[in-house]
This record gives C-alpha cells, structure tokens and sequence, in this order.
C-alpha cells in the first residue's frame, strides 16, 4: 500500500497534464478559427483572429522566471485549469449575449495567457518532480499524450458541433451564420466539464514539484535570472542561424495550418471541398492526426538510428514536400471521401515524420547550457512566433490568390525551410544532450 510520503506515479499525472493543456490550447488557437467562420467570419479575419491568439504561448519565456517565484507548480497548474474552466463556461455563457464577439475575443485572450502559465507549471512539475531517467522514460508517453488533446479538440469537438447543428438543433448544417451558436455553446460548456474535471484529479495525484536551483526569490532577481538568459543565449555559436531554422523549419506548414480546413469547409463555388464539420473532425482529428503520431514515432525511431545531423534535410523534405497534396486537391476537387482523406493522411505522416526533427534539434543544439529549459522554450517562442506571424495573414492571402495560386505560393514557401535547415550548424556533441523531452508538447506537431 501506498504510504502519504511516496510519490504518486508518473502514469497518474503525465497523460492527463499534458492532455489538459492541448485540449485548451487547440481549443484555443485552432478549433476557434473553425468556430469564426462557422459564424459568418471571411477566412482572413477568422485565421487573424486564431492567429493572434498564439500571442501568449509565444512570448511565455517573459514571464516564467516570475511564475516560479510564488507558492508550488502545482497550485499556479491547479488555479490555471479552474480558472480554464470558467473561462470556457463564461464563453458559452457569453455567446447568448448580443455582440458576444467582442466579449469572446477578451475572454479567448484572458485564457491565452491563463492557458501559457499551465504550460509554465505543468513543464515545471515534470522536470522538477522527475530525475533524467524518468523523464527519458516518459518522453514518449508525454509527447503522445499531449497529441490526445488535438484529436479530441480538433477531432471529436469539430465533429460533435456539426452533428450538433445538422442533428440536434436540425439547421442546414451548410449554412454559415449565426445559428451555430447554440451547437458551439454546448462544444464550450463540455470543454469547461473537462477542464473542472481534470482539475479535481489532479488536485489529488499531481505531485507540488519541486524548486529549481535557479528559482528567483524577487522580482528584482527574475529580472536579472531572464536578462542573463537572454545574454548567454545570443552569445552562443551560430545563434542567429539557430534561430532563423527555428522560425522557418515550419514556414510552408504555419501558412497551410488555417487555411486547409477553411478550404475543406468552403463550397465547391468558393473553390473548396465543401465538407461539413463532421468530415473535417472526422479526416483532420481521427485519420489525420493518428498519421501524425505514427509518423512522429517512426520520424523519431529514423533519428535514433542514423543521427541528426545525417537525417536533418531528409526531414525537412519530409515535412514540406507532401503540401502539394492540397495544391493537388484544390486543382482536381475531388469528391471521393477516401481520396480526401488519403491526401491529408499523406501529408500529416509526413509532417509529424520530418517535425521530430525540429524538437530534436532544439534539444541537442540550442537548449544546452546554464539555462537549458529557458533556451528551449525561447525556440519554441520563435516557432510559436512563425505560427502567429503566418496564420495572420494567410487567410487575407488566400482571399486575394484563391485556394490554388495560395497553395502554389505554399510550395514556394518552402524554400527558406529547406535553406534554413541545410545551413543549421551542429555545435553539440548529441551525446552531451539534455536527456529529458525538454517538456514542451508543442514542439510535436498537433
């Protein structure tokens, strides 16, 4: 029997941390942009508006060091899922309001950055709670776990509200407008039950974590812990070329990201495919995202036998290359569901195949040294910036080119990832390497 004294098991509390904060995040910066345009928003401001919402999770290394100052991981992780969950309820609650969508853009950017401090303490409790070797051991279980939260949000959420609207409230479900709100409401109102739930359990089973040794003790010394990390992070060799593959590994990627499932929903007169909200949860959160993880799997299982630095480029192919697929279904509009889904089957496999790359290489190049989880949370800020950068405007672009000359200038944006990629340095010895995940999901493709 278990004594109070002993630690709870990993397997208790790592899948369903790490779900938790997908399952928000995704909610917040993916499945939104879907909502928008449900209700009437043109596909340039519904992919602003998502875009922007990435705004937090990019700049959360500003504010981690001044996190870490008060009371235990667990509490900020505990207050950040509550206060999730009210959030979500508030968004239902709101959406019943005349001129809700102000009201929602405040809430969605309150829960950004509620949402980012989660993932501060969350990574916080895994690498303090854990030694090397276990965090080695629960790499794999973190990073798949954290991949749950897309399926159910993007997947099993989208789903849920198209049969909601088609089924339950009996609207045409191709309509675009404003009587989607009830159908979202209740995806919002669920959301916020999971949230409350996944709090009370790990109230219970989460360990406090502990303190790191460079925990501020005063706002004076986090300032000064976050300027040092700034100041040995640009003195490293070939930061700025580390940087620049960080921001442009996934350039094409960030660009299709909001406009492929704009261009499954559209109708056939607007250039697109015409699916409901049930086959794109259904292609893009089930098939989709299971293409991901297989290919995550065996993109990492290729890197342990033959090394980064030998497959880097290969990989880079691999996640870029496969987006003709979309170029290829906008040219050809298929209407065969199969082909459809057989075409983003290709593309997520091969993405989630050639982005392990990408994490790896933070891990092994960038993070190492007297701030490795800062250095690699500044990377994935760099990438997170990307995502925001190219979401914001892809959706104006793609209203200005139409869906094929869009996704023709996705190919091209290919280019800077693959000259970014060649001309990555490799400083580290890989063996020298932090051992642990380095703690950030979002590095893995969701």
């Amino acid at each position: 029997m278990r004594t109070p004294d002993q630690p709870r098991s990993p397997l208790l509390w790592v899948p369903t941390g790490y779900f938790t904060m997908a399952l928000g995040y995704v909610m917040l910066t993916s499945v939104t942009a879907i909502m928008f345009k449900n209700l009437g928003m043109d596909n340039g401001t519904a992919a602003q508006y998502s875009s922007l919402l990435i705004l937090a999770y990019t700049i959360k290394p500003l504010f981690a060091p001044f996190v870490e100052m008060y009371r235990t991981k667990k509490f900020f992780v505990l207050w950040a899922q509550v206060l999730i969950g009210f959030g979500f309820a508030g968004v239902a609650l709101a959406m019943s309001l005349p001129g809700y969508m102000t009201v929602l853009m405040a809430i969605f950017f309150g829960l950004s950055f509620i949402g980012a401090t989660q993932d501060i303490a969350s990574d916080g409790v895994y690498v303090t709670s854990l030694d090397s070797r276990t965090q080695s051991l629960y790499c794999g279980l973190q990073s798949l776990s954290w991949n749950i939260g897309p399926i159910v949000a993007a997947g099993g959420m989208v789903y849920l509200s198209g049969y909601l609207h088609s089924h339950v409230f009996g609207h045409d479900p191709a309509v675009f407008g404003p009587d989607w709100v009830e159908a979202w409401r209740m995806i919002f109102a669920l959301v916020a039950g999971i949230v409350f739930l996944m709090a009370l359990w790990h109230a219970r089973v989460m360990p406090d974590g502990a303190r790191a040794a460079d925990t501020p003790a005063s706002m004076r010394d986090a300032g000064r812990i976050l300027l040092d990390a700034f100041v040995t992070l640009f003195q490293k060799r070939g930061i700025w070329r580390m940087l620049a593959f960080a921001f442009l590994f996934r350039l094409s990627i960030g660009l299709l990201e909001k406009i492929g499932p704009f261009f499954m929903v559209d109708p056939g007169s607007k250039g697109g495919l015409g699916m409901s909200n049930e086959m794109l949860g259904l292609v893009y959160g089930t098939y989709g995202l299971a293409a991901v993880l297989l290919g995550s799997l065996l993109g990492g299982w290729y890197v342990a036998r033959r090394g980064l630095k030998a497959t880097l480029f290969v990989l880079c192919c691999a996640v870029n290359i496969p987006n003709v697929t979309f170029l290829l279904m906008s040219i050809y509009l298929p209407s065969s569901l199969v082909l459809i889904t057989a075409g983003v089957v290709v593309e997520k496999f091969f993405f989630g195949f050639g982005a392990v790359g990408f994490m790896i290489y933070l891990m092994q190049q960038l993070a190492p040294g007297k701030y490795t989880t800062t250095h690699y949370a500044f990377g994935t800020g760099v990438m997170g910036l990307c995502g925001m950068v190219t979401g914001v405007v892809s959706g104006h672009l793609q209203e200005m080119l139409g869906y094929v000359n869009y996704f023709v200038f996705v190919m091209i944006a290919t280019i800077p990832s693959f000259l970014a990629t060649w001309f990555a340095p490799f400083y580290q010895d890989a063996a020298n390497a932090p051992a642990s995940c380095a703690a950030d999901g979002k590095a893995v493709p969701a």
